[in-house]
């Protein structure tokens, strides 16, 4: 399936751009960012296990379990705190 992937903030800043098109058979949020690690470099650091990325189906906020489909639109982007 065809989805377009965005990255925010130091994300997209490790990784070097602000989305892209992205061709998966990736199931869920959680199987695409395994793949997006899986890339390794930049992306496997931005988005690896050990660090707390949030992630948004259609902009919403959506756990990682959720089911991925032709055409969505996801985001990456470290958790946002105020002061």
């Amino acid at each position: 399936m065809k989805i377009t992937v965005k990255y925010f903030a130091g994300i997209r800043e490790a990784i070097g751009q602000a989305q892209e098109p992205l061709e998966t058979v990736a199931p869920t949020l959680a199987a695409l960012r395994d793949e997006l690690i899986a890339r390794g470099g930049a992306y496997a650091e931005a988005l690896s296990r050990g660090k707390a990325v949030r992630a948004a189906l259609g902009q919403v906020m959506s756990d990682e379990q959720v089911a991925l489909h032709d055409g969505a639109e996801v985001a990456f982007f470290p958790p946002v705190t105020g002061g």
